[in-house]
């Protein structure tokens, strides 16, 4: 083909899949690929490196192609120095702009490697004071430096070990994580698996992040979660108007709709108690508000608010209400959350598709999750999303919470069952 580039990868291309599927790629963008070089190493414990000529039939399809593989780690031979060309108005790249991947990435500038900061995928890279950081597209503003095709940019995938000992951005649940629709998976290995990782990353000093859905309050496990908040190990909370609303419920009125005297008798005015807790909060003005006043005195949200831990609540339009603390505008919830990762090594997905593929999509690749829910397609559809960083869980939101919660805090005691669950004969 006319446009051609030498590009080379590293890393266990044969075992992992990741030559055959780099090969897929380039020929799936209509490419056309040779291998001038291929070194499989001596033993399984050694790594492979490759060298690939990419060629296409016109300079912005090579490029689409050179940055779709970047993913597996295939970077540029010879990278060359970043191209940088002004945004010319608000919210829009320069045609060519460089598109990100969540990993580890170093931009060339000035001859020195320059990393990114907080990588993100789908998003530019903006240059801005010797410093390259992540921009989205509705961020941009007219005159920003912005990286434009894929010389001068390399990234660089997750650390692996491939012996037995694994490393915590990518192996430590490779041994362990089977088909997310699997029946027999050793739940109660990969819990105290997911504990484990929970204590290591605070030892470190960096912040665990939990998303989680409304099952983990009508579940009957908030008391599971508000343990796991007051023991520390709850740093971050992502969620949306509906658990933070149940949480209030329950804790105004003892129960939300679904649990308790409620249950099954949701009618014409089912709502009500829903709406009155969610009056009660406006009232008070906030749900820190609402604590300090002593209108708001347990429950998950109240447990944040008295560790002073970070939450960030993200509408939509499906809200009642919302709750004076819910963003309702998409973007600045987008900037609350990037803001919230700073610190966090590890996040904890649970019970929750739509607000665990949003934070899967501005979460570096170096940062582990496990996503948990019933659903197995839900754990498949996250988990693939990441798969160097993910373990997939399937199992009942409220008994993994209760596990989890006794597993990495010994004196939790589960609170008696409800004595109202005849009502709902």
């Amino acid at each position: 083909m006319r446009f051609h580039e030498k590009v080379e990868v590293h890393g266990h291309l044969m075992d992992t899949g990741v030559l055959a599927r780099v090969l897929d790629d380039v020929l799936d963008y209509g490419g056309d690929y040779g291998v001038d070089h291929i070194d499989l190493g001596r033993t399984h414990d050694d790594e492979s490196h490759a060298v690939i000529t990419v060629g296409a039939g016109s300079e912005e399809l090579l490029m689409r192609i050179l940055m779709r593989i970047q993913v597996h780690g295939v970077n540029l031979v010879d990278p060359g120095e970043a191209v940088l060309r002004p945004a010319d108005r608000d919210g829009v790249f320069p045609a060519d702009f460089y598109a990100t991947t969540n990993l580890e990435t170093v931009v060339h500038l000035d001859g020195q490697w320059v990393p990114v900061e907080q990588p993100e995928m789908d998003c530019g890279l903006v240059v801005h004071g010797g410093r390259v950081r992540t921009v989205p597209v509705a961020e941009v503003r007219a005159g920003d430096q912005i990286v434009c095709g894929s010389s001068g940019v390399k990234v660089v995938l997750p650390m692996t070990d491939h012996s037995t000992h694994s490393n915590r951005a990518y192996g430590t649940y490779g041994a362990m994580s089977l088909p997310p629709a699997g029946s027999t998976q050793p739940q109660a290995m990969l819990v105290r698996a997911i504990a484990r990782q929970i204590r290591e990353v605070k030892a470190e000093g960096q912040q665990v992040l939990w998303v989680a859905g409304p099952t983990a309050i009508s579940s009957g496990a908030s008391g599971a979660l508000v343990a796991l908040v007051e023991a520390g190990y709850v740093d971050v909370l992502f969620a949306g108007n509906a658990l933070a609303t149940l949480d209030v419920e329950q804790a105004l009125y003892g129960h939300p709709i679904g649990l308790g005297p409620l249950r099954a008798k949701r009618v014409q005015r089912g709502n009500e108690q829903h709406i009155r807790a969610i009056n009660t909060i406006r009232r008070a003005g906030s749900l820190r508000a609402a604590v300090e006043q002593g209108v708001l005195t347990e429950g998950v949200l109240h447990a944040m608010v008295k560790a002073n831990k970070t939450f960030v609540l993200v509408g939509s339009v499906r809200d009642d209400g919302p709750l004076p603390d819910v963003h309702t505008d998409v973007l600045a919830g987008q900037r609350a959350m990037r803001k919230a990762l700073r610190r966090v090594g590890f996040t904890m997905m649970i019970a929750t598709a739509l607000h665990s593929v949003a934070t899967g999509n501005i979460l570096p690749a170096s940062v582990p999750l496990a996503a948990v829910d019933m659903n197995p397609s839900t754990v498949a559809a996250l988990t693939d999303r990441a798969a160097t960083q993910a373990l997939g869980v399937v199992a009942d939101t409220g008994l993994f919470l209760e596990h989890l919660a006794k597993e990495l805090v010994p004196d939790y005691q589960p609170p008696d069952p409800p004595s109202t669950f005849h009502d709902a004969r």
